[in-house]
């Protein structure tokens, strides 16, 4: 699935950067000073909801990767990964029926993760092929970030599939960054470098793979996340729909029946339920896009169509009406007022400028 329109300032959640502080300190790097150099702040680490700049994180990896002599650091930094890296995205294709259908869902909910790039997933007969197509082909240190999300889907489709599944072919969009026997151990099988896409092709078979039975670890991260939802007491539920809503806002998937069905319980029950906690799922919707508006109106590289967007908003001037309603003033003047960082763009320029 496109998106309608390519963000401004593409993001990426701080998720992302899972396994990113051990695993550059195993190479000689200090992570804190690799995260300085790209321009991102050091605590982004402790904050995995967070978002940071997509291009950004290009940098840092194609800054790593320079700094400490590993051309294939975004392949390796995947591995560490691991399936980890999706956080509650997994939640989303928890209730899903197989393999195929898993990774549909996970196509459709991408952006909730990445908003400079897209999955797509395709059939050509009896060949299934699952691409990642950036939507800046340009963007610096790009090439590290696509042979990352590569190794990420291939451990992805073994933790679906079984840990014996490999893919017919991999294609990257640029010539070999490293030794080949390094690719094709990490994925399975030597990749076709300097293709038109980045792409994985496989066997349409393992589609109709059931889930349950695919694979013990992913099966046990489902049956955990529903045994939580059935032991959650009342008083933290208003905690958790807000951790939710943070996730699904981006995507504008945040209604009640969907929050409700990553919870695995009916919209009703769940409506019913927050009201014994004397709140309702509008209330916390509307706090939550308030917490979030004030910490991303905090962030002056954010633009107004960014942050309509990040809480689910079709377009600005809807944000803006909402934002007038709850605080009886605009976005930007509120900004203006409160926000440490904000300074006029021309200022921002010079002062970007002169620090270079």
């Amino acid at each position: 699935m496109t998106n309608a329109t390519t963000p401004l300032n593409p993001f990426v959640r701080a998720l992302s950067l899972t396994g990113f502080d051990d695993f550059a300190t195993s190479l000689g790097l200090n992570p804190q000073e690799m995260l300085r150099r790209a321009s991102l702040p050091a605590q982004i680490l402790r904050r995995q909801d967070g978002i940071l700049s997509f291009r950004h994180y290009c940098e840092l990896l194609e800054l790593c990767a320079l700094q400490s002599g590993t051309p294939l650091f975004g392949l390796r930094f995947g591995l560490h990964q691991g399936i980890r890296v999706f956080g509650d995205m997994l939640y989303l294709i928890r209730n899903t029926g197989t393999v195929g259908e898993a990774l549909a869902e996970l196509r459709a909910n991408y952006f909730l993760y990445n908003s400079g790039a897209e999955i797509s997933f395709d059939l050509d007969g009896g060949i299934a092929r699952l691409g990642y197509h950036v939507n800046d082909r340009e963007t610096p240190g790009i090439r590290q970030a696509e042979e990352l999300a590569c190794s990420v889907v291939v451990q992805l489709l073994r933790a679906l599939a079984g840990t014996g599944w490999r893919p017919i072919a991999v294609q990257l969009r640029h010539q070999p960054l490293g030794d080949e026997a390094v690719y094709r151990r990490a994925l399975g099988v030597r990749p076709v470098f300097a293709a038109p896409c980045t792409e994985l092709e496989f066997d349409s078979s393992v589609l109709s793979l059931p889930l349950a039975t695919a694979d013990a670890r992913l099966h046990q991260l489902i049956v955990e996340h529903i045994a939580r939802m059935e032991r959650l007491p009342s008083d933290e539920l208003p905690s958790y729909v807000r951790q939710l809503l943070r996730s699904l806002l981006p995507s504008g998937r945040a209604a009640l029946e969907k929050v409700a069905d990553s919870m695995a319980v009916n919209p009703r029950t769940l409506q019913r339920r927050l009201e014994q906690e004397g709140t309702s799922f509008q209330r916390i919707l509307d706090d939550t896009r308030q917490e979030m508006a004030h910490h991303y109106l905090d962030d002056p590289s954010i633009s107004m169509a960014q942050l309509a967007g990040l809480l689910g908003y079709a377009d600005a001037s809807g944000f803006s009406r909402a934002f007038n309603r709850w605080f009886g003033v605009n976005p930007l003047k509120w900004q203006k007022r409160h926000s440490s960082n904000w300074q006029p763009r021309l200022l921002r320029s010079r002062h970007a400028k002169l620090q270079n």
